[in-house]
This record gives structure tokens, sequence and C-alpha cells, in this order.
């Protein structure tokens, strides 16, 4: 078990937040069911949607030992509002990455949920301590969607959680057991996995998406530049095709998602395309290791799996304590 402040989880085990609409409540659910942190992906969510999401999402959580969190990237328009949300449906977790915001940590002070801000350089974890955050998120290079650094997580993460105190949780290349026990051993309390769990039963998306991910191949993974300014990893398709090739995709209308949009493309739209199983104008997301998904299995199975490195990862603290 793991004390985060206050926040006893049974499983250290982050289920990514990944949006949009692919981390939602019977995903989040299952996770928190499992003892993790099950995450809901409130990027781009309507206010009311994302509020009705943390409420099925509650509905269906029936055992204790877990927890439910929001992801929100602070690249987004609607990101103080949908942190209003989160405080107003008193969720466990706030996990925010794609910028680094200061205000959520006043906005956040005395409701009792914890933050999690997700960083990519010992620099900005020493910001995110100081500023009172509850546990943080490495996440390196070889993660899935919108990146920090070019570095992959196994490169940063043992500076980091040397030169921290707070709980480290390890995001990017955590696909097997394998990698778990790699991620434990470099420093971390847990891991964050957002790829492993698109390939689930619960998973919101179609069969076409998750089958992008058990079909893809080594190599097949690609670096796009997003419209929000950072580089993302997507598994390759047509439409990330047109994106290295620089083919302008200019949108006809825009929603303005984005606080700052190069309008290159329309990230929400392609994303959205991509959970609905367009295989010739979604964008998929993915980790750079995504390749190593073979099956989709249930939120269960995968905690079956995992649940040996964690057993032997406790026990191993229990003796050192």
């Amino acid at each position: 078990m793991l004390n985060i402040n206050g926040l006893q989880i049974n499983v250290p085990i982050i289920q990514g937040g990944m949006a949009i609409r692919c981390s939602m409540a019977k995903l989040a659910a299952a996770v928190a069911n499992e003892g993790g942190i099950g995450v809901i992906a409130g990027t781009a969510l309507p206010l009311e949607e994302l509020r009705e999401e943390i409420r099925k999402a509650r509905k269906l959580i029936t055992k204790k030992g877990g927890a439910l969190g929001v992801n929100i990237m602070f690249a987004a328009s609607d990101f103080v509002n949908l942190v209003n949300v989160c405080i107003e449906e008193k969720v466990d977790v706030i996990i925010c990455g794609a910028g680094f915001s200061r205000d959520i940590f006043s906005m956040v002070k005395g409701t009792g949920i914890k933050l999690f801000p997700i960083v990519s350089s010992l620099k900005l974890a020493k910001i995110s301590e100081k500023l009172g955050a509850d546990a943080i998120v490495v996440e390196g290079g070889n993660a899935g969607g919108h990146l920090g650094t070019d570095l992959d997580s196994w490169d940063i993460m043992e500076e980091i959680t040397k030169n921290i105190k707070i709980p480290v949780f390890g995001a990017g290349g955590v696909i097997t057991p394998a990698d778990a026990e790699r991620m434990l051993s470099l420093g971390a309390a847990g891991v964050q996995m957002g790829s492993r769990f698109v390939a689930t039963h619960e998973c919101a998306v179609s069969d076409e998406f998750k089958n992008m991910y058990i079909n893809c191949k080594k190599g097949d993974i690609v670096k796009i530049m997003s419209s929000v300014g950072l580089p993302a990893n997507a598994i390759i398709s047509p439409f990330a095709e047109k994106l290295l090739s620089e083919e302008k995709l200019t949108p006809k209308s825009c929603t303005n998602c984005l606080k700052h949009c190069k309008r290159n493309f329309c990230v929400s739209k392609s994303l959205v395309a991509g959970h609905e199983g367009d295989l010739e104008n979604g964008l998929f997301f993915a980790g750079k290791d995504a390749w190593k998904i073979n099956d989709i299995v249930s939120v269960h199975e995968i905690f079956e799996r995992f649940a040996p490195v964690f057993k032997k990862f406790f026990e191993n603290k229990k003796l050192i304590a």
C-alpha cells in the first residue's frame, strides 16, 4: 500500500488520462476497483459531460483501496473551469500536464484533493514539490501523446527520484511487468500507464483504435508536431503521414479548445476521429513501446499480471524499513 499524503492506494498504478474520450468513467472505475488510480481524461470535454463521467465513475466504484482522478491538459482553454468541476465533484486526484500551472496549487489548496503535476525535468519537479504537490508524474519522451522532453523516462527518472521527497510515478515505456520493475528500481513509488490500458475491454475507444495498437510493429510509432505546439508520439497512419510531410491541414472551423494553437491542423477533431475508428483521418496517440502490446484484455487481467511486481516491491520496502 502507498500512502500519498493521506490517500491510501493499494496498487501504485495510475491509469493514464488519455484524451479525447479514451479514458472515461468505465475504465477509470475498473482501475479504481483494482486498487489503482483510475483517471478520466477531462481535456476537451464539455463541463457537464465531465461532471457526468465523474458521477458515473463514482457509482461504478464499489471497492475500497483505489482512487478516482481527472487529468486536465494545462494547454486547454477551459482548464480553469474543468478544474473547478473536479473541485465541485470532490475527485481524489487532479493530474495536469502539457504545460505547467502555478495557479492550480492555490485552487486545490484546502479541498483535500491531491495534486499530481506531470513534469519532465528535475527543475519542474522541485518547483512542484515546493508549491505543495502531493506526488509527481515524471513523463519521458517515450510516452504517448504530448511530450515535454526528448529524453526517455529511463534517462530522467533516477536524477529526479534521488532529489525529491514526495512520491514519484514513472510514466513512459511501462507496458510489461518487467518495465514496471525497472521503473521501481530507479526509485519510483509507482508507475503511470496509458497505452497498455487502451487495449482493454473497458477503454472507450473503437475496436479499430485498439487494433491499431495490437497490430503495430516496432518502428510504427512516429513523432509528430501537435497544434498544441508540443511534439507527440502517435502510430503511423495516413493522417500522421500527412503531418510528417507538413501538408497544410488548416481546419475550416475552430472550437478554440486550446489557449494557443498553431492551427496547422485540429488536434481535437483528429483525436476524436481516431477514437471513432476513422483510420484515414484519425490520429492515434501511443507510447513509443506500444508495439509490445499484443492482446486486448480486461483491466483485472492487467492488474493480475503486474501484481507480483508490486508484491515484491512492498515486501522489499518492509525489509529495508
